[in-house]
């Protein structure tokens, strides 16, 4: 490494990461020295004259930085990491040796764009991968999300649901929770709308819940009539806002503008 001081600040970085159960008050102190002693040593962003070895473990602080994020739930922290992964992954890309945590980064930030509904971006980054066309599909980190995308578009609920299950690593989960909590939002007011009650069984299962306690959360936030002994939701109507249209001054107004064409006439 470029120091001394930054080797031990990496060994205590990948300890305290890889721990059972990861130590991530820990390690989002070491991310924060280690990401000052980069920039101090002009590795935060990757030179040609650079030690490879140093751009290696370099690139490896900021990937544990990008999976330190999602699981601190940090989303502007990972959209930071991966930005400065980018130069590692597309200008150095040729230089530095394969690392295996750059396809399920990458596939982690199409999911990302998912959960903010930038479909267009969504296409724009996967047109760019440094990927075959073909082996789009046979790549879990890339198949996921593209499957997702496409599950959304249908309006195949369920199947964004069950994805949850096959996740590629316990990152992406993350974001189909996230995805998830979008969706549920999106059915609530098709209910509300359809419906002055429904049973709490059927409303669980129409929202994907897998327990009564969790619908019951979702429910008071919604401002809905939870009543257990009956075992139904009443939805809360949205009154309609009556707007005053003032007659007099529309009436006025014609009559004004009736004599002044008179007048033209």
């Amino acid at each position: 490494m470029a120091t001394t001081e930054l080797g031990v600040l990496y060994k205590d970085l990948v300890q305290s990461f890889t721990a059972t159960p990861a130590d991530l008050k820990k390690s989002g102190v070491i991310l924060s020295k280690l990401k000052v002693g980069l920039i101090t040593a002009g590795l935060l962003v990757p030179q040609p004259d650079a030690n490879l070895q140093d751009l290696v473990v370099a690139r490896e602080i900021l990937e544990i930085g990008a999976f330190w994020s999602i699981r601190s739930k940090d989303i502007p922290s990972f959209d930071r990491y991966f930005s400065q992964l980018q130069s590692f992954y597309n200008d150095f890309g040729s230089v530095l040796p394969p690392s295996p945590r750059e396809w399920p980064i990458r596939g982690l930030n199409l999911i990302r764009l998912l959960t903010q509904n930038r479909i267009a971006d969504f296409h724009t980054t996967l047109e760019s991968l440094p990927l075959p066309t073909d082996e789009l599909t046979s790549n879990p980190y890339i198949s996921h999300p593209i499957n997702l995308e496409r599950w959304l578009m249908e309006g195949s609920y369920s199947k964004v649901w069950n994805a949850r299950e096959e996740a590629p690593t316990e990152e992406f989960k993350f974001f189909i929770d996230s995805l998830m909590g979008t969706i549920r939002n999106e059915i609530a007011s098709c209910e509300e709308t359809a419906y002055d009650s429904l049973p709490i069984k059927d409303a669980a299962t129409l929202l994907f819940f897998n327990n009564q306690a969790e619908l019951v959360q979702f429910a008071q936030k919604r401002g809905w009539q939870v009543d257990l002994s009956s075992g139904t939701i009443v939805f809360s109507k949205k009154t309609e806002e009556k707007v005053e249209i003032p007659k007099e001054k529309l009436i006025t107004a014609d009559l004004l503008y009736a004599r002044e064409l008179e007048q033209i006439v």
